[in-house]
């Protein structure tokens, strides 16, 4: 099977890619290079790999059992442990969908603004702007649900979606393929620094810098996306057949999208800002991070408007992925009919995310540490229960990997886990100041 059939066969690893190519992948990303340059780019293909170690296994599992992950889950490990991922699945796609929305609101303003010239930016904490940002978050709610809604009505609404994805995956990479290459023109890329910003020779030693580092290596692959994959797969109607499919699919529609975009983020925030006159804040915003790169001197159009896009379709990408893992929750938790009305509405439950464009400002240091920490502390949990049901005959049956195969499969699982959980206990610590 050539490249371009796995692409065109594949679907669930690209939906994974849209899912976890959100704000928060861009903000590390702009962290990362704006702050210590070149340094660390290994930081976040490492924790992607992490990630992609776990997302093999739960192929592995569903594809060969055909059993959903939460029955599976609460069937053959823990009932509770089921539960609790499924509510961390739900409750963190509905609470990051409120920083999701001003993103996305704020990124189609900054288009908006360099294509036709109309802003509101000088009533920047007013309340028209304010109207004006929940307007255009309303047409992105509007896009999104509309997709979600009609992605639930069979093969060809499924096929059409995933198509969607790529394509918009494909335009996420050329935005910012197009500052890079403008960076690079300019002069101000140094490619020898940035190839070796890939291999791990150093560790960040300030707090920030250790708290992007663990952060990337626990949210790479979160805690919603760990639920929401398997139903992808099962919806795809795919099974024991496709599981090599399903591993390939993985790495061209996630591992490879997520190492490029996050890689050319990073790579032209080194070039662009870090070390130059513009005053970097210790959490960079993708809003304020277009005009850096706009007065760094790729100008309006690049800094403006081509960054925006691209940040733009991350975040539309992780807020249709939202919905899709509500939706899947809900329907394990309250028994629903997969296509049923009720499930199409439980899609719709991060709705009052929309808000965000009001309450993030004010609600965002009240609700990140918890949620991260929650819903963090939950995924080595899963992770625990992935690895407990790939060695478990009973459930997988003749699909258990055995011999040499088992034990590299439970080598790289167990890293992963203590790997994460180590991450997610020294960040949390740092953000209540423990350390």
């Amino acid at each position: 099977m050539s490249l371009l059939d796995d692409i065109r066969q594949g679907g669930p690893g690209w939906l994974q890619g849209a899912m976890t190519l959100g704000g928060g992948s861009a903000i590390t990303s702009l962290t990362i290079g704006a702050v210590y340059g070149y340094e660390f780019l290994w930081i976040q293909p490492v924790s992607m790999i992490i990630g992609c170690v776990m997302l093999f296994a739960l192929s592995h599992q569903t594809l060969s059992t055909g059993e959903r992950p939460f029955a599976a889950m609460k069937n053959h490990f823990s009932p509770l442990l089921a539960w609790l991922w499924a509510l961390a699945a739900l409750a963190s796609s509905i609470i990051w969908g409120f920083s999701h929305y001003p993103l996305s609101a704020g990124m189609l303003e900054e288009a908006v603004q360099v294509v036709s010239g109309f802003e509101l930016k000088g009533e920047s904490e007013g309340t028209a702007r304010q109207v004006y940002l929940f307007c255009l978050a309303v047409l992105v709610w509007i896009g999104c649900a509309y997709t979600v809604w009609h992605y639930s009505k069979g093969e060809r609404a499924v096929r059409l979606f995933e198509n969607g994805v790529k394509i918009l995956s494909g335009l996420v990479i050329v935005s910012f393929a197009w500052v890079v290459i403008n960076a690079s023109l300019d002069g101000r890329l140094d490619w020898s620094k940035a190839l070796l910003g890939f291999v791990p020779n150093s560790l960040p030693s300030d707090a920030l810098g250790v708290t992007t580092l663990m952060a990337a290596l626990g949210t790479a692959v979160g805690i919603n996306m760990t639920f929401v994959y398997g139903y992808t797969l099962l919806r795809r109607g795919w099974g024991r057949e496709q599981r090599a499919l399903a591993r390939v699919d993985i790495v061209l529609g996630l591992v490879i999208p997520y190492f490029v975009v996050t890689s050319l983020v990073s790579i032209s925030a080194a070039a662009m800002i870090y070390g130059g006159d513009v005053a970097v804040e210790s959490r960079l915003a993708p809003a304020s991070a277009g005009e850096m790169f706009a007065s760094a001197g790729l100008g309006d159009l690049v800094g403006r408007l081509v960054f925006p896009v691209g940040v733009f379709g991350m975040a539309v990408g992780s807020l249709v992925m939202h919905m899709l893992t509500c939706g899947a929750a809900a329907m394990e938790m309250f028994d629903l009919e997969e296509d049923s009305l009720k499930y199409r509405l439980a899609c719709l439950l991060p709705t009052p995310a929309v808000l965000g464009v009001f309450l993030w400002a004010s609600m965002g240091p009240y609700v990140i540490l918890p949620t991260s920490a929650i819903c963090g502390l939950l995924l080595p949990i899963a992770y625990v229960g992935w690895l407990v049901l790939n060695n478990r005959e009973g459930y997988l049956k003749e699909a258990m990997p055995v011999g040499g195969r088992q034990v590299a499969y439970n080598v790289a699982m167990v890293i992963c886990i203590v790997t994460v959980l180590l991450s997610v206990l020294y960040s949390t610590s740092v953000g209540l100041g423990l350390i």
